[in-house]
């Protein structure tokens, strides 16, 4: 392994991001190595505790409220270290949106009822608070490494009255219409969820010749044949034929037979033998919408069913995806399944983030800081992994016989364990804090007013309610 390589990487990163930062840049750069480098802080205020961080803590939030970033600064930065895809034809890119729980900040403007995991069943699981969009790069698997690397490229909140598949789809526009970006020149695939199936986000993304959209299918979708003449009446008058035979996912009787399939074999961590059967349907047709008439763009409807040693089925339903795109026939089943199996490693990126970065912990009333920590958060985990091949591995006493350790498989916890000595070895641009004098501070007889309490938008009624 090339050591001076992946040194002179990081190096330069940090500075040309230095460069880039207009306003307190010191301040900023230590808050991000101390973001890298404390696994263990629970609150922001805690990070002007650890010891690269040299300035007062009151710094820390000075610095995040003059920061201007760009938008596409992150992903102009990493630019000269993407990995090139070597094993597979395509760049895969990963959209997810995650919440950002704010339930007792009162006067925190546009909150909203955003999605959120409970573990007691029965409970509905929303909470009040911010969503925000985020678009990662997925990496293929490298040596020595752990299978849950992401490299982030762009975030957006998504606020009360924006549609989070269309702000997906514009972070996406954003980075194929870049000219300085590989993604608009290359074969460049997309792997999303299932709310990102409406027509409006498949429609808009249309206009991408060389971007092929995987997104999962709800399983009581119905789709449809393209109409073939030879096959069916066609109508004297009125409207054109559009849509042939209908074709439901929720019944198996009267599906035409595929026309593609394969057989794979895999084995889990934990030894259980299964297998894959992948089936294929082409040419299907989705109904669309009027602004977004998809039957302009018939798609591949991929079916992939998981059994085990018993040869029962692993799951009660198979996982249907559509694969719509100009260049969707350059996928092979396997390409389109293993694509689409590593849209999970984005999540792996927002659990790592919200407990090991403080993703969701920075607590202001004011929703452009809030916006601010979130992009540093992304700035973040790229310093991680471009640090990545310069870890050693330190695992707890408790940890070492875990299999990830005996293979010494570098994870993100483990580069964040290592990454004050790194930082301690490479220095730092950041200059020195110069001692001032003691601030006259706020006048005796100014009295700040007291901050408006904001109304929690609903959007099922189109009303707000008082917080």
């Amino acid at each position: 392994m090339d050591i001076t390589r992946y040194t002179t990487q990081l190096m330069q990163f940090r500075t040309e991001l230095y460069q880039n930062i207009t306003n307190r840049a010191d301040t900023l750069l230590e808050l991000l190595d101390a973001i890298c480098s404390n696994p263990t802080a629970t609150s922001v205020v805690e990070l002007s505790q650890t010891a690269c961080f040299r300035r007062s803590y009151s710094n820390l939030f000075k610095a995040i409220d003059e920061w201007q970033p760009a938008k596409m600064l992150l992903p102009h930065l990493l630019r000269p270290y993407l990995p090139t895809p070597r094993q597979r034809p395509f760049w895969l890119l990963l959209i997810d949106v995650t919440a950002q729980p704010r339930p007792y900040g009162h006067t925190v403007a546009d909150r909203g009822m955003v999605y959120q995991p409970t573990m007691v069943k029965g409970n509905k699981p929303v909470t009040i608070g911010h969503q925000y969009s985020s678009v990662s790069l997925g990496l293929e698997p490298e040596a020595g490494l752990a299978p849950s690397w992401v490299l982030p490229l762009l975030v957006e909140r998504v606020s009360s009255h924006q549609d989070k598949e269309r702000v997906g789809g514009s972070q996406i526009d954003a980075l194929l219409d870049d000219p300085q970006l590989p993604f608009g020149q290359e074969l460049c695939v997309e792997a999303v969820d299932s709310s990102y199936s409406k027509p409006g986000y498949l429609h808009a993304h249309r206009r991408h010749p060389n971007l092929v959209t995987i997104v999962r299918a709800k399983s009581n979708r119905t789709f449809y044949h393209q109409f073939q003449p030879e096959a069916e009446p066609v109508k004297s008058s009125g409207h054109p034929t559009w849509y042939g035979q209908p074709f439901s996912l929720s019944n198996p009787d009267g599906r035409a037979a595929p026309d593609q399939t394969l057989t794979r074999w895999e084995t889990s961590r934990r030894d259980h033998r299964y297998r894959i059967e992948i089936q294929a349907w082409h040419n299907m047709l989705l109904r669309g919408q009027r602004d977004a008439p998809m039957h302009h763009h018939p798609f591949t409807l991929v079916c992939i069913t998981r059994y085990g040693q018993d040869g029962q089925p692993a799951f009660k339903r198979p996982l249907w995806l559509v694969v719509l795109g100009d260049r969707r026939d350059e996928l092979s089943l396997q390409d389109i399944y293993l694509a689409y199996q590593a849209r999970f490693d984005i999540e792996h990126f927002f659990r790592f983030g919200k407990q090991k970065l403080l993703l969701t912990q920075f607590q202001t009333p004011e929703v452009e800081r809030e916006e601010k920590w979130w992009y540093l958060n992304h700035f973040a985990f790229a310093q991680l992994w471009l640090t990545r091949h310069l870890t050693v591995a330190l695992p707890r006493p408790w940890e070492r016989q875990l299999p990830a350790m005996k293979n010494r498989l570098i994870s993100p916890t483990l580069v964040q364990r290592d990454f004050a000595r790194i930082i301690r070895q490479l220095g730092t641009p950041a200059a020195a804090p110069k001692p001032r004098n003691i601030s006259s501070g706020r006048a005796p007889d100014v009295k700040l007013p007291k901050r408006p309490r904001q109304p929690v938008v609903v959007k099922r009624n189109l009303r707000a309610t008082a917080a």
